[in-house]
């Protein structure tokens, strides 16, 4: 196994791991096949394990350093106890128990994670391979734009036949899409969101290497797709990426000029792009001011998150458990009989993370998320300018992903909550590495 540290040219050895990045990046880079991803994630908390153990025989904390494992374990803490502690009186407390010992294995994951970005060799191969892996979504979902196939689903999805017999999606998916899908594939409609979140790192790197001509044209690639993409959700996230991230590259009256831009933009879409104007038609029903028709702007989310008050009002001390909101859903329905706007069937989750979690886990789980972002935030607060400059594009990331006033994918399924995870360790990782300074960071 290789060695856990490397040597700065001084001879000082920096905490770390080498291969650390690689595995992050192989992480991201195979979420379009969940069950590939899941066994990177597995083996990586193995291996993360046993070099935690190996470097504490060997004397010392050398894959991360202690500040950062503390403030990695205290936010993974804060996610997991939450659904720990609802799962004792939800509707199958077994099973609840059973998926909360699970996801145990993400903590070790996540050491390993913030051990990506340990030091400033790590940290520039892990966030710069991060960007790379956007831009190349960002890419291939411009070409679906234009030829009406994303290529690298369609590799993805041609090797899924060879290996099954059978595609990744079904055959009716491709045809009733209205939106641009990626490298997820029609029957998963994520790419906005991820999209979104991820951006602060290609943005980043884009103004780091090319300076505001490089962000610039980064930002617009990344908005196109957002938009075509469809989630509105995505489209408040990424204004604040643009927001949080161009007022420092061009200043506030170029960032205000490139708002602009984005409005114009927007309006030709909305002319051009059939599904585009449904989306604008459909957000100023908020203005007519009848429920039902609001309701309909939200895509049935008013609907929801009056149900997941319900949920809360019923069960404030630790909620109705982590993913048994369709189970509870039926009795808090506020308009039940009447066709959701959603489709048949319950509500999968409350689809807003303030809702989600009341819901789901309770004034309990609010208090113990809520002393997590509390202890990111300190941790923010006493660092030092260069610990603040390398952590800035995972802690922008972060800041926009669980952004309170906005609707959101649920935090504690598979995919998003690993998602959010991922980024709470880059943060800490980062912010809290040995090596204070770092010219590329800071460049």
């Amino acid at each position: 196994m290789a060695s856990i540290t490397n040597s700065r040219a001084d001879g000082v050895p920096e905490t770390g791991w080498r291969w650390a990045p690689a595995w992050v990046l192989a992480y991201v880079a195979l979420w379009p096949a969940p069950g590939y991803a899941e066994a990177v994630l597995v083996i990586g908390a193995l291996v993360a394990m046993y070099m935690l153990v190996r470097a504490r025989f060997r004397g010392g904390t050398r894959l991360l350093s202690g500040p950062a494992w503390a403030l990695t374990s205290v936010m993974f803490a804060a996610y997991w106890l939450p659904r720990f502690i609802s799962a004792f009186d939800t509707f199958d407390p077994p099973r609840a128990l059973l998926d909360a010992a699970a996801d145990l294995r993400h903590l070790p994951f996540l050491w390993l994670v913030a051990a990506s970005v340990a030091n400033s060799e790590s940290r520039r191969r892990t966030f710069t391979g991060l960007a790379i892996i956007v831009a190349v979504w960002v890419g291939d979902a411009l070409l679906q734009s234009v030829t009406g196939t994303s290529p690298l689903f369609a590799m993805i999805d041609q090797a899924k036949h060879a290996i099954s017999g059978h595609g990744m999606c079904p055959a009716d998916a491709a045809a009733s899409v209205d939106r641009l899908s990626g490298f997820l594939g029609p029957c998963n409609l994520k790419l906005g969101q991820v999209i979104a979140s991820l951006s602060p790192l290609l943005l980043h790197e884009a103004s780091r290497r090319f300076k505001a001509p490089g962000w610039l044209a980064a930002a617009a690639a990344v908005g196109i797709v957002i938009v075509l993409a469809g989630s509105r959700a995505s489209w408040i996230t990424y204004g604040l990426v643009l927001l949080l991230s161009g007022w420092r590259v061009l200043g506030w009256k170029r960032l205000a000029g490139v708002f602009l831009f984005g409005a114009l933009a927007l309006a030709v879409l909305a002319l051009t792009v059939p599904q585009v104007r449904d989306r604008i038609d459909r957000t100023t029903r908020v203005l007519a001011g009848d429920h039902r028709d609001i309701d309909s702007a939200l895509s049935g989310r008013g609907r929801i998150w009056l149900a997941a008050t319900c949920m809360a009002r019923e069960h404030p001390v630790n909620g109705v458990g982590v993913r048994r909101f369709r189970q509870a859903f039926p009795g808090c329905d506020p308009a039940p009989g009447r066709r959701a706007e959603w489709g048949d069937g319950p509500a999968l989750h409350a689809h807003q993370i303030v809702l989600e979690i009341l819901s789901e886990t309770g004034v309990i789980g609010l208090l113990l998320w809520l002393a997590g972002a509390a202890q990111a935030w300190r941790a923010w607060r006493y660092a030092d300018e260069a610990a603040r400059r390398q952590a800035r594009p995972a802690m922008l990331a972060l800041v926009v992903t669980v952004f309170p006033l906005n609707t959101h994918l649920a935090f504690y399924s598979t995919f998003w909550g690993g998602l959010t995870l991922m980024l709470f360790a880059l943060y800490a990782g980062s912010l809290l590495a040995n090596d204070r300074v770092d010219p590329a960071a800071a460049a």
